[in-house]
């Protein structure tokens, strides 16, 4: 009975994403692929999530009054390049929400704003073909609007500022590459419109102390000049929280588990320089207090060059 994964992690990227033009990679805040300095990135993404089955706690079930729970977002991406190894990645997205059975309405509005500072913090030659780098993350999020997360499933967000850190590493041998990363999320507490609530206990209080989050992601796949393949597995494990309880909604400070696998696809037309096109999917195959929600989405990106060189520049990560 939960927003799919992807809505509850704020930091997480919303959507793995990636865009290019001819000789030049754009990025994302989880990706081993730098921005060039003074190459600006921007594109929309859409995604689509659905679920019927959730994890009550360890219980799979159903919930008839429920039927399926549907998110769909749009989001607004923009990544810019300020040195060759130091760029900024900022989103934001507009959220609605529907179940097919009972009583309960969807929500709609904007949800966070989320930036990253992503760092090239280091990159060693291995032999005559293989590149090892490693990368540095830092970012947050804030709520946009005064909506409601009180309000599981179908709330947009849970409206908890983040700070998170992030560091990945990656190897590419040839069009090759295997790249690992691991999150910890900082989440503050929220306050909602009841003067108490239950837990484990009952609490006299508005306040609601918001566990924090780990995530770990590892890709792997086939990166070329034009063309981008690769399969995906994330695990999001909450640092607290509670399950929810049987027949009950859940709550905010839930503990939110979840294993997804998932593919992308990015292509990046030769006709049109710095315009390019994703393809995502994902599946939640394992979880605790989390809807098992199918999850696609599109995306399109443009490249701006604002370098007035005649050429792009070289992108920090190099193909063979």
């Amino acid at each position: 009975m939960l927003i799919p994964p992807k809505l509850q992690n704020f930091v997480v990227t919303l959507a793995l994403l990636l865009a290019a033009c001819p000789c030049l990679y754009a990025q994302t805040d989880d990706d081993a692929i730098m921005m060039a300095k003074k190459n600006l990135c921007v594109g929309a993404t859409y995604t689509h999530s659905s679920w019927d089955y959730y994890w009550e706690g360890t219980l799979h079930r159903n919930n008839l009054n429920l039927g399926t729970v549907k998110t769909q977002m749009v989001g607004v991406m923009g990544i810019y390049g300020i040195t060759r190894h130091l760029a900024v990645v900022a989103n934001a997205p507009y959220v609605w929400t529907d179940a097919s059975a009972g009583v309960l309405h969807g929500m709609h509005g904007v949800q966070d704003l989320s930036a990253w500072l992503k760092w090239d913090a280091y990159q060693q030659h291995i032999g005559n073909r293989g590149v090892l780098s490693l990368f540095a993350v830092g970012g947050g999020s804030v709520p946009l609007t005064n909506y409601l997360a009180d309000y599981l499933p179908l709330s947009i967000g849970l409206h908890s500022k983040t700070l998170s850190g992030r560091i990945i590493a990656d190897y590419q041998l040839g069009h090759f590459f295997a790249t690992a990363s691991g999150t910890y999320t900082w989440r503050s507490d929220i306050t909602i419109d009841e003067q108490s609530y239950y837990t484990t206990e009952l609490i006299l209080s508005n306040r609601v102390d918001m566990p924090n989050q780990t995530v770990f992601n590892f890709h792997t796949g086939y990166r070329a000049n034009r063309l981008i393949i690769e399969a995906m597995v994330s695990d999001m494990t909450t640092l607290g929280g509670f399950d929810i309880r049987r027949n009950d909604m859940p709550f905010p400070s839930n503990k939110m588990n979840a294993t997804m696998v998932g593919a992308h696809v990015k292509y990046e037309f030769k006709e049109v320089k710095g315009l390019s096109v994703t393809a995502d999917g994902n599946y939640t195959v394992a979880g605790r207090n989390v809807g098992q929600a199918t999850t696609i989405d599109a995306g399109v990106f443009y490249i701006l060059d604002f370098s007035h060189k005649k050429t792009a520049e070289t992108p920090t990560l190099k193909t063979k």
